[in-house]
């Protein structure tokens, strides 16, 4: 069975945990970024002098994969989340918010979170924590050793909010102010 580990971070934070996890030899395919479309979160996520911004709005859903921190993730782009707004997001997440997004499901983001596992109560206290300007991070694995190592990487970066979905999801989510 797959277990994920899920934190909400700032956007240093999230640079720094995103280039830990590429660094410790996970698989960009297995992580998933959220965040905010701001102009700090374009510029982390976009390299800079290149035309990526306006390719993404054209071209989000559909795989695209560019420069920048997150360029080597799966299916950066961005995309609208009904009650939300417009969001950066790649990894597996995309795929799961794409879907709810054209469904027109209520409350987007908690229920692809709910998809992933989570209980109610806290996919919502997560889509509170995205809507107040945090990055939602989480690592996929059939690994729970690389679930635990993901976590060590998100605890060291400081990030909060760091819970385990699937198999791991005995371990309480505790959610504190960012």
């Amino acid at each position: 069975m797959s277990s994920s580990v899920i934190c909400t971070a700032n956007i240093r934070q999230t640079e720094s945990i995103i280039r830990n996890l590429k660094d410790a030899g996970f698989q960009g395919n297995d992580i998933s970024v959220l965040m905010a479309d701001q102009a700090q979160t374009r510029d982390f996520a976009y390299e800079k002098n290149t035309k990526a911004p306006e390719g993404a709005t054209a071209g989000a859903g559909t795989g695209l994969v560019i420069g920048g921190t997150l360029g080597w993730l799966a299916g950066i782009g961005l995309l609208a989340i009904p009650g939300l707004g417009p969001f950066i997001a790649a990894g597996p997440i995309m795929a799961a918010l794409s879907g709810a997004a054209v469904g027109g499901t209520l409350g987007g983001l908690t229920g692809a979170l709910i998809g992933m596992g989570l209980p109610e109560i806290e996919a919502k206290l997560y889509e509170s924590k995205v809507k107040a300007g945090n990055s939602l991070i989480s690592v996929q694995s059939e690994d729970c050793n690389e679930c635990e190592r993901a976590r060590i990487i998100f605890e060291r970066a400081g990030a909060k909010d760091i819970s385990n979905v699937g198999e791991l999801s005995a371990q309480p989510v505790i959610l504190n102010d960012a």
